[in-house]
Parts: structure tokens; sequence; C-alpha cells
């Protein structure tokens, strides 16, 4: 069903360069600090924090289940590398789940919006 989508998806959305990129994170603590350093360095344009979320996965062999903060990040493809970058070098988790999902469309002003935050690692 993807590969029959993503053959019809460029005739009936423009497709951007941006993309959300999902991660989950143990404590709300943790949760902010990786949000704002994202959009500090300018990876992310806005990253919301969803509380409160239950998992459920395999890990180690064995079925578990936490608690946990949903980072829903938006960034852009090129940036990604150095997101995932980022993520992995001040997570807390072994194997922290970094996903990039493709933004098909979008309002025109969001994603200008978007584009304008986004500009890579700077010192303002």
């Amino acid at each position: 069903m993807l590969t029959l989508l993503s053959g019809i998806a460029p005739h009936f959305f423009r497709m951007t360069d941006k993309i959300v990129v999902l991660s989950t994170c143990a404590n709300e603590v943790e949760a902010g600090k990786l949000a704002r350093l994202l959009v500090e360095q300018r990876l992310a344009a806005c990253v919301n924090v969803v509380p409160g979320i239950a998992s459920y996965y395999r890990w180690q062999g064995a079925i578990e289940s936490a608690t946990e903060f949903l980072l829903v990040i938006k960034s852009s493809r090129t940036l990604f590398p150095a997101l995932s970058a980022t993520l992995k070098e001040h997570h807390s988790y072994e194997v922290p789940e970094v996903l990039a999902l493709p933004v098909l469309d979008g309002s025109p002003d969001y994603l200008s919006w978007l584009s304008a935050s986004l500009s890579g690692p700077q010192t303002e």
C-alpha cells in the first residue's frame, strides 16, 4: 500500500523538504532539555512535548511498558543527519527513537515560517 501511495503522492501533493521527527523521552525534564536544544541550534523550528504517552515495546527479549514523553519535532530533510546525531548524543536512552516522517504538503505560511526558522546550528 505504501508503495502505491508513494507513486501517487507526487501527483496530488507538492511534496516538501520538511519532516516531522518523532522521539520519546523518559521524563519531562529530558524532553524539555532536548526540545530547547534542538530549537536553539536551529535543527528544529518547533518541538511539541506530549506528556503521558503509554509505550509498549520489546527490549532485550522482554515486553516492556513505560509512560513516556513524545517529542514531535518539525525540521527538514537536510538537517536530519545533524538533528539525529544531536538527539543520540544528548539522549539518555541506549537506542533512542528517531523516526522521520515526510511532510507532503502544508499551509504555505506555516511552511515559509518553518524554512525561515531552520538554518542549522549557529550562534545568535
